[in-house]
């Protein structure tokens, strides 16, 4: 029985570091931004009132799920993507290496002139 617990807590370990250095996807429609959740489901996004649909999905920089109640008055830079209503339904809360990716569109405009990689998860601008 020690020998099993030893053994899964090994693997376990061994397994966390490959986890954390996995690149998040994410689809060539999210946009960049800074989001600041203020009384849920409110929130500003870029400056703008916002909202986050209803069964939004906010993931944080470790790629685990979070409740917006978690988040109010806090600075986050995110990508994130709306729902038809132009409300936030999924949002990536962004790791210092993912905020060093530029450029990344702000604007559906840009996203619509600029090519996307998505292997690489980079922008270029024609």
């Amino acid at each position: 029985m020690i020998r099993c617990v030893t053994l899964a807590a090994t693997l376990l370990a061994c397994a966390l570091p490959a986890v954390a250095q996995m690149q998040r996807n994410f689809p060539a429609n999210a946009l960049r931004g800074e989001l600041v959740v203020l009384q849920p489901p409110e929130a500003r996004l870029n400056g703008r009132p916002a909202r986050l649909a209803p069964g939004a999905r906010i993931r944080a920089d470790n790629n685990l799920f979070v409740v917006s109640g978690a988040l109010i008055e806090q600075r986050l830079v995110v990508h994130y993507t709306v729902d038809m209503a132009g409300q936030l339904q999924d949002v990536w809360v962004l790791t210092p290496a993912e905020i060093a990716k530029r450029p990344w569109p702000t604007t559906p405009e840009q996203a619509r002139s600029w090519l996307f990689d998505p292997a690489a998860q980079v922008w270029s601008r024609p």
